[in-house]
């Protein structure tokens, strides 16, 4: 019987990082889910239901590089290998636009979603060269592609770098077995949506991505043969409401 894959996902406690390591447990995936409270971690491998079992909770602050840093040691120490990293953690807040963004907001939005982007990346390349495989799935925004005022200068510049990082992985690693797609979505219907400034109401929600929608872009990719590299996913709503 062969050896399960593995799999790190952050952001882990919600949304589409939920999503998206609950399904790839439900796969048969061990995946070491991390985010910054347990509680949430917790209730993310209660909704996995037969699948809980293969889902492991890590408590990290990704925006904090030494936690980054121990938090993947005790990972690989565990899993040994990784096969999959999605990096699903993203951060903002309600006064994000110029006129009122403070710099410690600016910087801390950059940590989490860039920097520590890089920080996880950083951590898990060396292993995923030793095996000359991998994938690593970077949950972006189509803010992107395309500042948006309902997104804010921090949060914007943040994912043009995070796709820009993405493109790196890819232009750096593939000859090394390594493979980096950038997933973009438009507007999801999560918690997140109520640290805008003006929170959508629910029949705008109805019409958003699901976290699932979102989640099965990222195992599409990871799930493709390994001679097939899907670089960037843009994904967006249809504009009719969302399935019951």
């Amino acid at each position: 019987m062969s050896e399960p894959r593995k799999a790190i996902v952050t952001g882990a406690g919600s949304g589409v990082g939920r999503s998206s390591a609950i399904k790839l447990a439900q796969k048969g995936w061990q995946v070491a889910i991390v985010g910054r409270n347990l509680e949430t971690l917790e209730t993310t491998i209660q909704e996995a239901n037969e699948a809980a079992d293969n889902l492991v909770p890590f408590k990290c602050d990704v925006g904090r590089s030494e936690q980054v840093s121990a938090t993947a040691k005790a990972i690989l120490e565990k899993f040994k290998n990784i096969d999959a990293l999605i990096n699903s953690a993203g951060f903002n807040v309600p006064d994000r636009s110029f006129e009122i963004l403070k710099h410690e907001d600016f910087e801390r939005i950059v940590d989490v979603n860039l920097n520590g982007t890089h920080y996880f990346v950083s951590e898990i390349l060396p292993n995923m060269r030793a095996n000359k495989s991998g994938t690593i799935v970077n949950i972006v925004s189509d803010a992107g592609i395309t500042a948006y005022p309902k997104s804010g200068p921090s949060y914007v510049a943040s994912k043009f770098g995070q796709r820009g990082l993405t493109m790196s992985i890819n232009a750096e690693e593939r000859s090394n077995g390594i493979r980096a797609c950038c997933v973009c979505p438009g507007d999801i219907a999560t918690k997140f949506l109520d640290q805008r400034p003006t929170p959508p109401d629910e029949d705008a929600r109805l019409k958003m991505l699901s976290p699932d929608d979102v989640a099965n872009c990222a195992l599409f990719a990871i799930e493709m043969p390994t001679n097939a590299s899907i670089d960037e996913i843009i994904v967006r709503p249809s504009g009719k409401p969302m399935e019951a």
